[in-house]
């Protein structure tokens, strides 16, 4: 049989009233009583039911994490962050992977709700009316990490992605580059698709530079997209001197494209790419790109979430974190 709550009292001599307030931290022990309970917790290897004293609280002290993909370098750092936060202010994580799926997604929500989380991180690459259907109405906090949605009803933490992008062109065509080519997300993908590839073409606006669609391709923020999509562009009869990529995968694929091809990065093509994943520094030529501090919007995301879970006062419920290029190989002094 389990080792209840009464038999620690009762092995410790104490009313099971002090044991659970030795059990839940209550300074209002006396520290000879307090040895002696944890003695027999430990004699007995007594482990506090957490469901029980959920139902007691009404806390779980457990947050729902629903993640696009875990295997993704972007997102597993985004993890750490929020695990290390969850970690300091005592929240356990439930860890979700929902394949960038809505009906998983909406799936994994509802599984989560149920299971009478305290609070809910979403991850997510559009968040669509069914999201905000359920996120809205619940009284489980909820907070968005990595994306926002269209209205900024909920709380989120992100970078100013339109801006990030429209930095990075300028970046390539104040270097003198005409043809600043782009490998952009998904379209459905509001952030690393659509703003992103709006940042670019407003750099191009305003550099009085024409858009040229065919040096322009929606990848899937993979490697081998972007490998794709770059052998493509270096068969054009005119290729495009520079390119900014949408994700540092696709990038890392454009540099082997030119590689391929018998060209040299970045003296023949220049290349930026966006997160700066660990791979950046690992490729040849190391990669210049979009820093997107992943770990420090995972970590204050969660602290966001710890104030709604813990009813603090929140100054803004959208948080733009500063974004900045890092300066590597892939492009010319």
């Amino acid at each position: 049989m389990p080792i209840t709550i009464y038999d620690v009292a009762r092995e410790a001599g104490v009313s099971m009233a002090t044991v659970s307030r030795v059990v839940n931290g209550n300074p209002n022990v006396k520290p000879t009583t307090r040895k002696k309970v944890m003695a027999a917790i430990e004699r007995l290897g007594y482990r506090p039911n957490a469901v029980a004293r959920g139902l007691a609280s009404k806390k779980t002290t457990t947050v729902g994490v629903i993640i696009p993909d875990i295997s993704s370098l972007f997102f597993s750092e985004l993890a750490r962050g929020i695990e290390d936060i969850a970690t300091m202010y005592k929240y356990n994580i439930i860890l979700c992977n929902s394949d960038q799926r809505l009906e998983k997604e909406l799936q994994l929500i509802n599984t989560l709700l149920e299971k009478q989380v305290d609070g809910l991180l979403f991850m997510g690459a559009e968040i669509k009316e069914d999201h905000l259907q359920i996120l809205s109405t619940t009284s489980v906090p909820t907070v968005l990490a990595a994306t926002r949605d269209p209205d900024n009803i909920l709380p989120s933490v992100t970078i100013d992605h339109f801006q990030a992008a429209y930095d990075a062109t300028k970046v390539l065509l104040d270097k003198g580059h005409k043809r600043v080519g782009m490998i952009y997300g998904p379209s459905n993908d509001p952030l690393g698709g659509l703003i992103r590839f709006e940042g670019y073409k407003q750099a191009l606006k305003d550099a009085g530079i024409p858009l040229d669609e065919s040096i322009c391709a929606s990848g899937t923020y993979w490697y081998e997209s972007g490998l794709r999509i770059m052998t493509e562009f270096l068969a054009l009869p005119e290729p495009p001197t520079a390119v900014f990529a949408s994700s540092d995968e696709m990038a890392i694929g454009a540099i082997h494209a030119v590689q391929d091809a018998g060209l040299s990065v970045p003296n023949d093509i220049e290349v930026i790419g966006y997160d700066n994943i660990r791979l950046a520094e690992m490729v040849r030529p190391k990669l210049t790109t979009v820093v997107q501090p992943m770990y420090d919007i995972g970590a204050v995301a969660m602290r966001l979430l710890t104030k709604y879970m813990n009813n603090e006062h929140v100054e803004e419920h959208v948080v733009l974190l500063p974004h900045r290029i890092e300066y590597r190989q892939s492009t010319r002094a």
